[in-house]
């Protein structure tokens, strides 16, 4: 049987369990976070460069699946995610910025390049990326993202999610906002901060 002082220490320790069970739970800080782990890659920045998911380790990042020749959706994400990339540091923040090509065999590392000077005349922490077959970011879009790439035969326009992805510092995606229309950059940047 035990006394009023192993009581106490077993109700202490009870509660030091369950406040530890809640906050690893709460993992990122980030509610209802979605944690889709970002595919290993390896492909080429608009640099020419090999850019990986190596390059990212330990850092936060924000992602996009766009394309220089889009006609609707595309150049309003290039110009938000650009906005974002200003306000970011201007907050002194570090963040990089990921944008998937969806049209790789159009989209060269030269034409991703004067695509993204069009938007930001810094492109130190934005890295435009391509080097792989339309097949193959349809599948990593699928994996990592949980969302669409196709590009229907004979069509010059591709068929791609339209969110801005906010990544951590372990490859894992925590939340998805809308990156066409009412950007929320405000929340974005807060999320950011959250997980920093």
């Amino acid at each position: 049987m035990m006394n009023a002082g192993e009581n106490v220490k077993k109700i202490k320790f009870l509660v030091v369990v369950a406040l530890i069970l809640v906050l690893t739970a709460c993992g990122s800080g980030i509610p209802n976070a979605l944690n889709y782990e970002v595919s290993d890659f390896s492909y080429v920045d608009q640099n020419g460069e090999d850019f990986s998911l190596k390059d990212l380790e330990g850092k936060v990042w924000i992602a996009d699946l766009i394309f220089t020749n889009c006609e609707t959706v595309c150049p309003p994400m290039s110009a938000h995610m650009a906005k974002l990339q200003g306000m970011v540091k201007e907050e002194g923040l570090d963040v990089e910025f990921v944008s998937f090509s969806v049209d790789p065999e159009v989209d060269t590392p030269e034409v991703l390049k004067e695509y993204a000077e069009g938007y930001s005349d810094d492109l130190s922490n934005w890295h435009l990326l391509t080097g792989y077959t339309i097949d193959e970011m349809t599948v990593f879009a699928k994996d990592s993202f949980k969302t669409i790439v196709a590009k229907p035969e004979g069509e010059d326009q591709v068929i791609h999610g339209i969110k801005f992805y906010l990544v951590d510092q372990n490859g894992n995606v925590l939340k998805d906002y809308d990156g066409v229309s009412n950007t929320p950059y405000e929340e974005i940047l807060a999320d950011i901060k959250t997980i920093l």
